[in-house]
């Protein structure tokens, strides 16, 4: 082989290594390429399902009653008694109707059908159980973000709350008893039940008693049997439409609350932590 065929064959093991180097250096770009693709879909989603969960629990949602109207941009904050809004709040109503309805509000509406996710509820320090709504088949790549927030489950029924100071037709001292009244009608109990609703950890230590402004030195301090104390029937009306009831507790700030459901309401959420705030995590999933 003469000088020319030597320089040749060079020429051409030069080019296959070039054209290897070139082919792992494309390969390793080509895989740094995907990986800070991955990353800025990671960090995209993350960011998205972050600014999602923030804006639901600061926004009542528009209008403020978007779950009684069935449409509107949904929000989960609570407003308060003074039209003010409860910056990271659940409100428990529009909770479970989001989850009756969560592929058209959530689903559709928030993630445009493009991504599946779903929220968990999970109370803490409290009897209640956690409340999971939308997706349950998660796959794949599972993007998460938990806040800490107040949850009002039940307490929309809350007519007196014992733990605040009251009104007592006896006389009682507040700094020793928890004292309160309410006005009721008697077409209300076609309706509704009433209920005195007391923390299990407090039954044990604690007497009540009930009377009207009608009867004022017949009754007697009793005992609870149970913790969930039907009213209904010790509310005497004698031949009024009305009476103006009061509730006496032997203790101050008594973790107890006076309670008016609607004669559906199930038995089984008839406890005191259901008709308080209550310190929950909430937690969003969201998958491709």
């Amino acid at each position: 082989m003469d000088n020319r065929g030597h320089i040749a064959v060079e020429i051409a093991i030069v080019l296959v290594v070039i054209l290897m180097i070139s082919g792992i250096v494309l390969n390793m770009s080509e895989k740094m390429t995907n990986k800070a693709i991955k990353a800025s879909e990671i960090e995209n989603t993350q960011l998205m399902i972050s600014e999602v969960i923030d804006n639901l629990i600061n926004n009542p949602g528009v209008p403020d009653k978007w779950n009684e109207y069935k449409k509107g941009t949904p929000g989960l904050a609570v407003i308060n008694e003074n039209e003010e809004i409860i910056p990271n709040s659940v409100s428990y109503d529009k909770f479970t109707f989001l989850g009756k309805n969560y592929k058209k509000f959530v689903t559709e509406k928030i993630f445009d059908s493009k991504i599946k996710s779903s929220m968990e509820l999970i109370p803490q320090e409290s009897s209640i159980s956690s409340v999971k709504i939308g997706d349950t088949h998660e796959s794949g790549n599972i993007y998460s973000q938990n806040r800490l927030v107040k949850c009002d489950f039940f307490k929309k029924f809350v007519l007196k709350d014992f733990k605040n100071e009251g009104k007592c037709n006896h006389g009682h001292k507040q700094s020793s008893h928890s004292c309160n009244y309410f006005k009721i009608f008697k077409g209300n109990l076609k309706h509704s039940n009433y209920y005195l609703i007391i923390d299990k950890d407090e039954k044990t230590n604690l007497q009540y008693m009930v009377d009207t402004t009608r009867v004022v030195k017949s009754r007697f301090w009793e005992s609870p049997h149970s913790d969930i104390i039907y009213l209904n029937d010790k509310i005497n009306f004698y031949e009024d439409t009305s009476a103006i009831v009061f509730i006496h507790f032997n203790k101050a700030h008594a973790k107890a609350v006076l309670v008016s459901v609607p004669k559906t309401f199930k038995i089984n959420d008839l406890n005191y932590d259901h008709f308080r705030t209550n310190d929950c995590e909430l937690i969003l999933k969201a998958w491709y």
